[in-house]
């Protein structure tokens, strides 16, 4: 048994209260996060690759919804580094939104580090 504690005594919980009170926010902080979730997939963030030869626009659910390339760096004889630029930009826009969705929930839950939300 651990220290101060007698056999046949049940330790001393808190109030019904107190949980309450704690499952009350928890439920705003849920709020505040399906909230924020909502205002962070209506961002938008654009990066480029090749010195702006690639520019591609991510949302913040992680879509791709726009990509231009410029026409002086499609060449039929170097399709691989085309394909390296779009890569290297569409990652930057998913990285980028994935700082600022951390940033933002990290507001709410205060670095609490909870499981499933990328903190």
């Amino acid at each position: 048994m651990g220290r101060g504690m007698r056999a046949g005594k049940k330790p001393s919980v808190g109030g019904g209260g107190n949980m309450q009170k704690q499952l009350q926010q928890m439920q705003a902080m849920q709020r505040k996060m399906e909230q924020m979730q909502a205002e962070i997939e209506e961002k938008e963030v654009t990066t480029t690759a090749g010195g702006g030869a690639v520019t591609v626009t991510v949302n913040g659910k992680k879509e791709v919804v726009k990509l231009e390339i410029k026409p002086e760096v499609v060449d039929p004889d170097d399709v691989e580094m085309l394909q390296d630029l779009v890569i290297v930009a569409v990652n930057e826009g998913l990285r980028q939104i994935d700082e600022i969705s951390n940033a933002e929930m990290g507001k709410i839950t205060g670095g609490l580090g909870i499981p499933g939300l990328g903190l």
